[in-house]
């Protein structure tokens, strides 16, 4: 037994196969009934149009190119799984480009490989300060969208608001009346980590209080531990903002190894929202991020500038506070 084609297609409707192919690509001068009998055969024989061959008609090959950095980080997977759901909703496939470094030769290697399957567009959901240098400089002819692009001249940019998340985490420790409060940043060269440090530091420069306490992690539970253990060492803190959840929780494992209660002796805000949150011990106060809505918005962006008629919303994700058990007033 074969697959079906186009000419049993058209056969078993009784039309031509230039009928069938009308239908396939949505041409508007057909009857309806017509149309209706035509995708009634398609569906009966199982028939599925070949993308290859359609795109030869079309010049539109259905494919959108996401350029992604390695490594499974909740955020950027999270905002991954979006776009690939509102990409099959809008009728587009997903072609993914892992960058296995970020200096310029596997940089344009991924993107060669992306324009080379000829996706019509390109999302870049890769949140380092290097992907940004290398967008500026590279001849990138596709339409773009950039997720966490914090440049005021980028016309192509979406994100969500860390500086505002910081300052909504950093704001809720001071009302509680915190004013030795640390924070523990994300790893140099991210966007976030940039981001949040400075909301961090305005926040606190607005109360008039030190922000110096900042101590870098690389966004595992391991480096919250570690830089845990440190700050609890010497002049402990009464409060720590996390750039992460994942590191909140090592932040948290450390505060209980050194005899330290939270919140009783330390209140701890996370960032991110991750699923396990409202489970830690004790759930965790922190800001969320809509990916999901970041993920779909990445897409309609795109499909404006591909010229699908789709409405276009802000660029700009506003983050929310979860207040939770793990920030309290000091004692």
């Amino acid at each position: 037994a074969r697959s079906a084609n186009i000419r049993d297609v058209a056969k078993a409707a009784g039309v031509s196969h230039q009928t069938v192919s009308r239908v396939i690509n949505g041409h508007p001068s057909l009857r309806e009934g017509t149309r209706q009998r035509v995708l009634d055969a398609m569906e009966a024989l199982q028939f599925r149009p070949n993308r290859a061959a359609r795109s030869l008609v079309t010049s539109r090959s259905g494919m959108i190119g996401v350029l992604v950095t390695n490594g499974a980080y909740f955020g950027p997977a999270s905002t991954q799984a979006a776009i690939e759901s509102a990409a099959a909703s809008a009728g587009y496939l997903i072609d993914t480009a892992t960058l296995t470094s970020l200096n310029e030769n596997a940089f344009k290697e991924a993107l060669e490989r992306l324009v080379d399957h000829a996706v019509e567009g390109l999302i870049v959901l890769a949140p380092q300060e290097a992907t940004l240098r290398q967008l500026a400089h590279l001849p990138v002819r596709l339409p773009m969208v950039t997720v966490h692009s914090t440049s005021p001249a980028d016309d192509h940019g979406l994100s969500v608001d860390q500086v505002a998340g910081a300052r909504l985490a950093t704001r809720h420790l001071l009302e509680l009346g915190h004013r030795r409060v640390a924070h523990i940043a994300g790893p140099e060269g991210w966007v976030e980590s940039k981001e949040r440090i400075r909301g961090f530091r305005i926040e606190m420069a607005n109360w008039g209080l030190d922000a110096s306490r900042i101590v870098a992690g690389d966004w595992t539970s391991d480096s919250g531990f570690r830089i845990g253990e440190d700050l609890l060492a010497k002049n402990p803190p009464t409060a720590v903002f996390s750039s992460n959840d994942q590191m909140a929780l090592g932040l948290i494992h450390a505060c209980r190894d050194s005899g330290f209660r939270v919140p009783e002796d330390v209140s701890v805000v996370g960032f991110d929202d991750v699923p396990d949150a409202a489970h830690y011990a004790p759930p965790l106060t922190t800001v969320r991020q809509d990916f999901a809505e970041l993920g779909r918005r990445c897409v309609a962006h795109l499909l404006t500038q591909l010229g699908v008629p789709v409405q276009d919303p802000s660029r700009t994700v506003v983050p929310e506070l979860i207040v939770r058990r793990s920030a309290a007033a000091p004692r």
